[in-house]
């Protein structure tokens, strides 16, 4: 399922995955839910930002997949590449970020990873090759098990931090 608020970028996505695997596309998330109940996804490609005013965040939507099919695996992706973008996308229960200014290889790596049910976050994110502000290795190693399922209590005890400590660096 690819959930983009732009054509060219659903078709773009489309192709660059067909040869692998079948997508279903959908302007923002309002007939995602429709389209759960009739047809299971393992992966969803979703945008992080509202089509319109009336449609939901891609946060929103992400969150509403979950609670449809809890095991569906989602690949978010926007135009920032702020920590606070990476940060939202995670919270809401995506598995992998990957930046719109990214390429091609980049966006099937983060499918392929999140098909084996783990993480991606896009390297230049993660480098600050990206525009926004660059992501520390510490916001990187939160972000990780962010994205791995885990809470913020559980992330501050794998590190040896603080909560508060955890949700200043996320």
């Amino acid at each position: 399922m690819i959930i983009d608020s732009h054509p060219v970028v659903r078709l773009g996505i489309k192709r660059l995955l067909e040869p692998s695997w079948d997508f279903e596309e959908l302007a923002d998330g309002r007939g995602a839910i429709d389209l759960l109940a009739s047809v299971s996804f393992e992966v969803a490609i979703v945008e992080m930002r509202g089509a319109a005013d009336d449609a939901p965040s891609g946060a929103a939507t992400i969150r509403r997949l979950h609670h449809h099919q809890p095991g569906l695996g989602v690949v978010a992706h926007g135009g920032r590449t702020d920590r606070h973008a990476i940060s939202e996308a995670l919270d809401a229960g995506a598995s992998a970020y990957v930046s719109k200014h990214s390429s091609p290889s980049t966006m099937r790596a983060a499918v392929d990873a999140v098909l084996t049910f783990g993480s991606f976050i896009d390297p230049d994110v993660e480098s600050g090759r990206g525009k926004g502000a660059r992501v520390t290795p510490r916001q990187r190693q939160i972000l990780q098990l962010f994205a791995n399922g885990h809470s913020t209590e559980e992330a501050a005890r794998r590190l040896g931090l603080s909560a508060e400590t955890v949700r200043t660096h996320a």
